[in-house]
C-alpha cells in the first residue's frame, strides 16, 4: 500500500510494521535532549487491521546475561534489562475527524502503563510516521516530550 494516497485514512495509513529511526526526549525546562536508547535504537511499532498495536523499542547495544538464562540474572543485569527496553502493546484509536491517534496499553513492561490509554501526536509523511506524546511524561529524572521517527517497514 502507497503512503502518499491522499484518500487514505489516517487509520489505513497506519497499518503495518515500522522500524525506529530515532527516539529523542526533550526536557519542558529547556535543556539539552538525551537520546534514552542512543543514537541507534532499535524498534518495530506495528498497527493490525483489527485494531491492535505493539510497540518494542531498545538499545542497540544490550549485554547478555552471564548465566543464558532470563530467570537467572544478576540484580543489575535486571535493571540493564528494563532500562534499556519499552514494550507495550494493546488496542489503538484513530479519530479521523480530529487526526489523533490513542494507544491503549493492555499488556506493558513498565507496570505504571498497564490499563492506560495515550494520546500520541501523529503525523505521516511519504514512509515516515512521527509519533510523540501529547503531554509530558517523566524520564531520567526530567519532565519531557517524546518524539519518535519511524520508517516504513519493508519485506525482507
Amino acid at each position: 500500500m502507497s503512503t502518499t494516497t491522499t484518500t487514505a485514512s489516517l487509520r489505513e495509513r497506519l497499518i503495518g510494521a515500522w522500524k525506529l529511526v530515532s527516539y529523542v526526549e526533550q526536557p519542558v525546562d529547556g535543556s539539552a535532549p538525551f537520546y534514552p536508547f542512543g543514537e541507534t535504537p532499535q524498534g518495530i511499532i506495528m498497527y493490525t487491521p483489527d485494531g491492535f498495536m505493539s510497540a518494542q523499542l531498545c538499545h542497540a547495544q544490550r549485554t547478555p546475561f552471564a548465566s543464558g538464562d532470563w530467570f537467572k540474572g544478576t540484580p543489575e543485569e535486571y535493571e540493564a534489562e528494563a532500562s534499556s527496553y519499552i514494550a507495550y502493546t494493546g488496542p489503538f484509536h484513530v479519530d479521523e475527524e480530529l487526526q489523533s491517534l490513542t494507544h491503549s496499553m493492555f499488556i506493558s513492561l513498565f507496570p505504571n502503563w498497564k490499563g492506560q490509554t495515550q494520546p500520541r501526536v501523529v503525523k505521516i509523511e511519504g514512509d515516515y510516521l512521527y509519533l510523540g506524546t501529547a503531554s509530558p511524561i517523566q524520564s531520567q529524572g526530567k519532565t519531557v516530550n517524546s518524539a519518535l521517527k519511524w520508517k516504513r517497514a519493508s519485506a525482507a
